[in-house]
Parts: structure tokens; C-alpha cells; sequence
């Protein structure tokens, strides 16, 4: 890479914040009661101690094999779900990632890539069109099958703290694949100076409390954290007071739509023009400075 070279990251949780939450949209259209299935089965063991996360895993897992409510459900099936969800995007996606593309093409060596890391199902996600036009990399939870051929395991499971290590990847400069191969890959020492995308040239958008560990680790660093929230629920409204904007892990919160006139939409894109102008602001210091000390 060009020692001249910067890249812009925007970094997306999925679920609630690019569009309605997948896995329950998955689980209706196979005619699970995802009202028991959220509100009892599933708040019943995280108030038992569970992890939330691995919860809702399990109890699609329950629901996979012959003659129980999700059939004998293959990898492929999640996939081809995740191609219906184009229209459930919110208002302004796709044109945002247009946007943000055409606002820094007129900087030289500046590049702007866009990411997914979401506790949501990375097989749904993948399906999106959408997705797979604009995101480099999706970073979710992953459901392997068995030799009979439909889904039984838990391959990766996104957790709260464990999206920071996906940040991190996305920060030194791993591949996806290169992870996959190696999981402990992330650990590798690697220089501030060396990293690809330095964490003051993230942006980090997500609405819930999984998306908290990355909002602190983002913000803290140097980037930027939006956090959106749903001004007709009133669970959501809350949690944006007090667990995003009254503890400064946010800039500010907002209704998810993505649009040029809408807040979100309208901070996303100067967001991104201020961090370009100041990256040519350091340039420019940078170069006064090396003559300076001719």
C-alpha cells in the first residue's frame, strides 16, 4: 500500500440499522410465533444466564430436522431468504454507499470501503444484493450443516465484545478469509504506522446494546459512532438516552434513514468529507513540516 494512501471505513451493524431485524423476519415467513419465540423462549434463558446471542442460535437449532418447524433448513435456504430483503432496506440505502463513493472520489489517495459486523445470520445477510454490491466484507454468525445436509451446528457466533474483533481485523488489514483460515490471526502484532485502516478513519453505525463495545472502542480511538434508534418505540428511545448519548459513546442518535435531506443520512456523508478534508490537512502539515527540518 501507498504510504500516501488512506481508507475510510463504514462500518454497519445490520439488524434494526440497515433494516428490520432479519432473523425475525426469517422466522416469520416459516410461520414461527416470533413474539414466544423473542418474548419467552429466548428472554427466559438470558434471564437464566444465557448468552443472548447463542440463545437465539439454539433455538433455531431446535427447530431444524424432520418434522419440527423449520424443516431440515440448508444454508442455502437462509441465502435465498436474504435475496428478499432488498426492499426492507431503510429509506436512503443503497444510494448512501453511492454517496459516500462519489464524495471522496475527488480526493487523491483517498478510498472509502464499507462493512457489515452484525450478531444477525451472515448467510441471510450475503443474500442481500445490496449487500454484496457495496459491502467488503460481512462479518455475522454462521450455521454450519451436517452429512445429511441441512443446518445442526454453530460454526461462529457474534457476540457483544466480540465485534470489537472484527474491528480489529478490519484495522490491520486481515481478510475474511485469512481469518477464517486462522481465527487467532487477529492477535498478530501490528504497528500502529503499518495498520490499513487506522481506527480515526472509522465510522461506526448500530442501534443496540451488542453494538456498545464498539461505539466505545471506535469513539475512543479517534473515529466516529452514530447511533440510530426507533423514535416509535419507546424500549428504543430509552436506551438511546441512556446507554448511547448520556455515556458519550455516540455522537448523536437518530432515526435510521439514510437519505441526503434526513439526519442520519446528512451527518454520514460530512462525516466523511470533514475526515477527507482533515486527512489532506495532515498531508499538507506533514509536508511543511519535512521542509521545515531541511
Amino acid at each position: 500500500m501507498n504510504v500516501s494512501q488512506e481508507i475510510l471505513a463504514v462500518v454497519f451493524d445490520f439488524d434494526d440499522t440497515m433494516l428490520p431485524d432479519s432473523t425475525t423476519l426469517f422466522l416469520a415467513s416459516r410461520r414461527v410465533d416470533t413474539k414466544a419465540f423473542w418474548e419467552q423462549e429466548a428472554r427466559a434463558l438470558v434471564t437464566d444466564g444465557f448468552d443472548p446471542t447463542l440463545v437465539y442460535l439454539q433455538l433455531m437449532l431446535e427447530r431444524i430436522g424432520d418434522r419440527k418447524p423449520l424443516g431440515k433448513l440448508t444454508r442455502r435456504e437462509l441465502y435465498e431468504f436474504g435475496k428478499k430483503l432488498d426492499k426492507q432496506f431503510y429509506p436512503g440505502l443503497p444510494q448512501l454507499f453511492e454517496d459516500l463513493r462519489n464524495g471522496v472520489s475527488p480526493f487523491d489517495g483517498i478510498e472509502i470501503e464499507f462493512y457489515v459486523i452484525s450478531s444477525g445470520l451472515a448467510d441471510v445477510i450475503r443474500g442481500s444484493k445490496i449487500i454484496r454490491e457495496n459491502i467488503k466484507a460481512v462479518y455475522a454468525c454462521e450455521l454450519a450443516e451436517n452429512a445429511a445436509g441441512y443446518i445442526s451446528r454453530i460454526k461462529r457466533c457474534v457476540t457483544f465484545t466480540e465485534k470489537t474483533r472484527y474491528l480489529f481485523e478490519v484495522n490491520k488489514g486481515f481478510t475474511a478469509e485469512d481469518t477464517h483460515k486462522n481465527h487467532y490471526l487477529v492477535n498478530k502484532d501490528v504497528p500502529e504506522a503499518a495498520r490499513r485502516i487506522p481506527f480515526r478513519n472509522m465510522i461506526y453505525i448500530g442501534d443496540g446494546l451488542t453494538d456498545i463495545p464498539c461505539f466505545s472502542l471506535v469513539s475512543k480511538s479517534g473515529g466516529t459512532a452514530f447511533g440510530v434508534f426507533h423514535p416509535d418505540e419507546e424500549k428504543s428511545t430509552k436506551r438511546a438516552f441512556l446507554e448511547f448519548l448520556k455515556t458519550d459513546r455516540v455522537v448523536s442518535c437518530h432515526a435510521p434513514r439514510y437519505r441526503k435531506q434526513d439526519e442520519l443520512g446528512s451527518l454520514l456523508r460530512t462525516a466523511v468529507q470533514a475526515r477527507c478534508n482533515q486527512i489532506v490537512l495532515e498531508r499538507q502539515e506533514a509536508v511543511k513540516a519535512a521542509r521545515d527540518n531541511l
